[in-house]
């Protein structure tokens, strides 16, 4: 059973479900190898027939991604970043002293004070929600915040210096309604930034209305 409300995942969103029998002929044998360790799929951006819903397969090192496809009706279980992040499951982590779990559990209460909807996604994410090892030592810590209404830049700007405060590798990206792009980006005060759309990438100068705002 579904374990989210919305029954329509979004990029980053962990589902299980996809059957090795439902692979294209041309997948490697990693990836089947994958799905027999019942290893998530990570939604991914790509516009999608209706019913469908684009994926990626991880492997056990990153040069091993796989793009495919995954029948809605086929998903058993979805996690989003956000579920990953009310776990806390990072506090009871083996590797605690890793810079990505330190800097997580630094900087997690100050984003909880802050009201913000954020959550875990890259390899940390995938690890804590599987239970399958993914991140190592030297993993950066991938944070998405949801950011339906626009983000003043001067704020943004603020949190980079917070996140700077923190161990290790940080990356923050603001999930708007038509895409994603790097906190960092905006605080930068660029006149255009990088947009990651369902539809590709665009260069924009409001990621907030972005169908009106393409370079």
């Amino acid at each position: 059973m579904v374990n989210e409300r919305s029954l329509v995942p979004i990029p980053h969103d962990l589902l299980w479900g996809l059957a090795a029998a439902q692979l294209p002929l041309d997948a490697p044998a990693w990836v089947h190898g994958a799905l027999s360790r019942h290893a998530p799929v990570v939604v991914r951006r790509a516009l999608a027939e209706p019913c469908w819903v684009a994926v990626g397969v991880r492997g056990r090192v990153r040069e091993e991604r796989f793009a495919t496809w995954m029948r809605l009706d086929q998903v058993r279980r979805r996690v989003s970043p956000e579920g990953v992040a009310r776990t806390g499951r990072w506090l009871r982590h083996a590797n605690g002293a890793w810079p990505a779990l330190r800097a997580l559990a630094w900087l997690a209460p100050q984003l909880d004070r802050a009201g913000l909807r954020w959550g875990v996604t890259g390899s940390l994410g995938f690890e804590l929600a599987s239970g399958l090892c993914a991140a190592h030592p030297a993993s950066d810590l991938d944070l998405l915040i949801r950011a339906a209404q626009p983000v003043p830049r001067a704020w943004a700007g603020q949190l980079c210096t917070l996140i700077d405060s923190a161990p290790g590798s940080i990356d923050v990206q603001l999930e708007t309604p038509h895409g994603a792009l790097a906190l960092r980006e905006w605080a930068s005060g660029a006149a255009r930034v990088l947009l990651k759309s369902n539809a590709g990438p665009l260069l924009v100068s409001d990621p907030w209305a972005a169908e009106r705002s393409v370079a």
